[in-house]
């Protein structure tokens, strides 16, 4: 039998550069699904249904809510956004790793569903360069700065909840540290068993214990 892959959801405070580790991971690791979301906004310019998001009207949403296929989701303002269950136990049973990027209350919504997951909390390598990731869009006012970084000090208390932290300083070195994470929790031994019973030509290793 397959083994089943990993579930990896990678989340942070907001300016830590998780989307980029994420964005550069996939292109070393093709093979790793990205799970996407369902949201009911509107496609944005250039956004693609069933790439950045799985567009949905809001009459669809709440009857994939009422049949209980999100792992997670939350409305956000006036749309509702989730990560549809079926495309990442597919992936899994198919011995795919799979990777979700997303908010830190979203990951711990996981986490109470798959408990076995591997968490990867994103942080910066200090609140200096934190505010200086935030600051130097350019686009925000200091009064939505401050909020921000409040928001990122109350998200980072979240940090012990998690299984892994990586310091995204260097961000090359920031993805080397993750796809470590990825082959280390691929090599552990509770995923597989001892096939004891088979004839000579079978493999040694058989499926992932229950």
């Amino acid at each position: 039998m397959t083994v089943p892959g990993l579930l990896i959801v990678i989340s942070g405070p907001s300016g830590t550069g998780k989307g980029t580790i994420c964005k550069s991971l996939l292109k070393r690791r093709p093979d790793i699904f990205l799970s996407v979301s369902a949201t009911t906004r509107l496609p944005r310019a250039g956004e693609t249904d069933g790439k950045e998001y799985h567009f949905k009207d809001k009459t669809d949403f709440e009857a994939m809510l009422a049949r209980d296929e999100f792992l997670e989701w939350a409305p956000v303002y006036d749309n509702y956004y989730g990560t549809p269950k079926t495309p990442v136990d597919e992936a899994l049973a198919q011995g795919r790793d799979v990777l979700l990027e997303i908010d830190i209350k979203g990951a711990l919504k996981v986490k109470q569903k798959a408990p076995d997951g591997i968490y990867i909390f994103v942080i910066p390598p200090s609140m200096e360069a934190l505010r200086a990731r935030i600051t130097g869009r350019g686009t925000d006012s200091m009064e939505v700065i401050t909020k921000r970084l409040g928001k990122s000090m109350e998200e980072l208390s979240h940090l012990h909840e998690y299984n892994y932290v990586v310091v995204n300083d260097i961000l090359e070195e920031a993805v080397d540290k993750v796809e470590c994470i990825i082959v280390a929790e691929s090599s552990r031994t509770n995923r597989y068993r001892i096939q004891r019973d088979a004839g000579p030509e079978a493999p040694l290793l058989a499926d992932k214990l229950s």
